[in-house]
């Protein structure tokens, strides 16, 4: 199966029965590594070096904050 680096665009010739969830790939194109997050569909996520390159994935400081505003 075919995807898209999300980073760069360039086509990535995947076959989804060979990875798994949470595998990396490397785009050959821009070196980007990529995160398997869907196998079912074939989902590509850049990842940082926090983890994924996500967002919404901000809700662990959230809480922390929260936590730190009860001790006081």
């Amino acid at each position: 199966m075919s995807v898209v680096c999300p980073e760069c665009d360039n086509p990535l010739d995947i076959d989804a029965d060979d990875v798994e969830e949470g595998e990396t790939v490397t785009c050959d194109e821009c070196g980007t590594d990529l995160e398997v997050v869907s196998s079912d569909p074939l989902e590509l996520a850049p990842v940082d070096e926090e983890g994924y390159d996500d967002e919404d994935d901000e809700s662990p400081l959230v809480l922390k904050d929260e936590e730190e505003e009860d001790d006081d």
